[in-house]
């Protein structure tokens, strides 16, 4: 691993540790929300090579640990007129509000913060070429409750592969 690389998963963990820390809380007395399924629509723009944009989906899974922390997979699909991209992480979504019952707020803001792996596909004439390599992403969003199950939101994070992502997300509460 680089020096650069090194230290910017160093800031990724101690960042994690940070919100970990001003988060976690007694939670004896509430209801931690229902597990949440989302799908993820928006924009890569790859900041290391002219800022060129793409359009990706993907999906993520949210189990909460407390009424306030959820962890869960989450992939992502990218594809450009001779490439592809897959992105696998592990995110930790950190709510900035309480819930005011095991249902949520109306509007919630929210920190995420993940790691896994970025691959990129590339078609050339003379062959193909795969690489896979760690990557991870840090951000934050809003999400709105629309009705007793489904949200409403938008998130924006930096990450590497070198990226910055925006995207909107639909979500669905499984259970109550």
């Amino acid at each position: 691993m680089r020096a650069g690389s090194f230290r910017t998963f160093l800031v990724a963990g101690v960042g994690a540790v940070t919100v970990l820390s001003l988060a976690v809380r007694t939670a004896e007395a509430q209801e931690r929300p229902a597990p949440t399924v989302e799908f993820v629509v928006g924009s890569f723009i790859f900041v290391d090579d002219g800022f060129p944009s793409e359009r990706f989906g993907g999906a993520a899974g949210h189990v909460y640990l407390s009424p306030r922390i959820s962890v869960g997979p989450e992939i992502a699909f990218v594809q450009g007129q001779n490439h592809r991209h897959f992105m696998a992480t592990g995110n930790l979504t950190c709510d900035l509000v309480d819930p005011s019952n095991a249902r949520g707020r109306r509007v919630t803001p929210f920190v995420v913060m993940g790691g896994g792996l970025f691959q990129t596909h590339e078609n050339f004439p003379v062959g193909d070429f795969t690489s896979t390599e760690g990557a991870f992403t840090a951000g934050g969003g809003v999400r709105t409750l629309l009705g007793d199950r489904v949200t409403l939101g938008i998130e924006a994070r930096v990450g590497w592969e070198a990226h910055i992502r925006v995207n909107g997300t639909v979500g669905v509460r499984l259970g109550r």
